[in-house]
Order: C-alpha cells, then sequence, then structure tokens
C-alpha cells in the first residue's frame, strides 16, 4: 500500500517540522508544474533524505504483487507502443530491462514517463532508481512499473556500485526438445506466441520459453542442433528459476 504525505512525514519529523515539510512538498510539485500529486512529491523528499531504506531490494528479490524500491543499469529499450484504454483513451508504454548485480528484469514506463526515453533523458546505460514502483508478472518475466504511486530517480548519488558478472548472459548446449506453438490473447487485444524448449547443456538440461517473435525464430533450429544463447531473461519464483527468451535474446548455432 502507498502511504500518504502524513505517514511520510513520521519518517523525517526529527529533521523538519511540519510546515517546512509541506512547503517543501508546494515547491517541488511547482518544479514539477504539478504533474505529481502530494504524496508522490512527498516519497521524493523522503528518499532524498534517506528515510525510505526499509523497502529497498535487489532485483532476485522481488515479489510480484509488492511495492518496492531498486537500483539499476538500462540494459535494453523495445520501441513505444500505442493502444486504446477500455474508457476509449490512447495511452503509450515502452518496455525496459534493467539490470543489478543479481538479476535483471522487464521495466515498463507508462503515458509522461514515456517522454523519457523520447527526449534521452533515459538510455542504455543509464542508471535509475525506481522509487516504490509495484511487481508484477509479465509476458517474458518479472517487470517493474512506475505507476501513479512510485517515482524515477536518473542517475541518483546513492546508486551503489554493482559487482561485475561473468558470463551469465549465455547458455551452451544441444537442442533436445520444442514444443509447439502456442497463441493467446495479450491485455492490449492483440495476439501472442509462446512455446517451450528443452536444451542440453554440459552439466544439466534446461527448460527455455520462447515469447513472440522469437517463436519464428526458433523453427529455424530442429532438435540435434547445438545452440548459443545470449541475453536471456531470468524470473526468480520461490523454489526455481524460469528462463525467457524474447525480443533481444540472440540464438546462434555453434
Amino acid at each position: 500500500m502507498h502511504k500518504t504525505k502524513d505517514q511520510l512525514y513520521e519518517f523525517i519529523k526529527d529533521l523538519k517540522k511540519k510546515d517546512e515539510f509541506d512547503a517543501e512538498i508546494r515547491n517541488v510539485q511547482e518544479d514539477f508544474d504539478f504533474l505529481i500529486d502530494e504524496d508522490t512529491t512527498a516519497l521524493l523528499i523522503v528518499d532524498e533524505l534517506g528515510r525510505n531504506k526499509h523497502n529497498t531490494f535487489k532485483i532476485n528479490e522481488m515479489e510480484p504483487g509488492s511495492e518496492c524500491t531498486i537500483f539499476g543499469e538500462i540494459t535494453h529499450i523495445s520501441t513505444e507502443r500505442i493502444f486504446n484504454r477500455k474508457n476509449g483513451s490512447k495511452g503509450r508504454v515502452i518496455n525496459l530491462e534493467i539490470k543489478d548485480d543479481t538479476s535483471k528484469c522487464n521495466l515498463a514506463l507508462w503515458d509522461k514517463d514515456v517522454d523519457l526515453v523520447k527526449k534521452k533523458k533515459i538510455k542504455i546505460g543509464t542508471k535509475l532508481k525506481i522509487v516504490n514502483g509495484y511487481v508484477k508478472d509479465g509476458f517474458s518475466g518479472i517487470e517493474m512499473n512506475v505507476g501513479r504511486w512510485g517515482a524515477i530517480e536518473i542517475e541518483p548519488d546513492d546508486i551503489p556500485e554493482f559487482k561485475n558478472k561473468t558470463d551469465d548472459d549465455k547458455i551452451t548446449g544441444k537442442i533436445k526438445e520444442i514444443q509447439p506453438t502456442r497463441a493467446f490473447f495479450k491485455d492490449s487485444g492483440e495476439f501472442g506466441f509462446v512455446t517451450n524448449i528443452t536444451i542440453q547443456t554440459d552439466t544439466k538440461i534446461k527448460k527455455l520459453t520462447v515469447w513472440d517473435e522469437k517463436v519464428k525464430e526458433i523453427q529455424k533450429f530442429k532438435p540435434g542442433d547445438r545452440i548459443e544463447i545470449k541475453n536471456y531473461t531470468i524470473k526468480e519464483n520461490n523454489d526455481h528459476s524460469e528462463i525467457y527468451i524474447n525480443s533481444k535474446t540472440t540464438m546462434v548455432r555453434v
């Protein structure tokens, strides 16, 4: 649940008087042309003062249905998509990939936040802090959304240093099985496609889920082919990991 400005003030009442806090909220709102509400503005102020640490997570700790703050670096940006809402209005969304030193996930930016990408304020390599985003299961893995109660900080001063990981985006092995393609309807009303494949690596058998345009690409391969897969997405569940092949993934014979 999101916190109101009065609840957030409890985190910093030893630092600021209530009238000072309210005045600062109004000043920040003016700077943003009143595009953000009081509660979100209060969250930004509290976060800048270092008092919003209680819900900061690593990406591999996120759970669907939760609200949390994460740090990460943008590694992939998809194209903007315009869609029709049920009330007849048009919406905009752009999907990105963000990673830290534990894992990576999808990041969905909606409507006005799309302009951060269009205006090049967010690009590949940009480091972000997503404050109070909400987590859901997406079509290609776990997904962080910046909604009404969340905020984005670009190149924040308090971002941690990420440890380098070696060869963590590569699977090499022999295809054992390619299952038949399945079609489904997305929330947008568009068709989606999915299939599953099984890869025998040097150490274990891995099952992977293949999405949308990559479903057509995987048909170029056949069981017995040795394949190298890079830039896949891992979705962490309580007791196991699921591997997804989506638009940014590369697949080549080796």
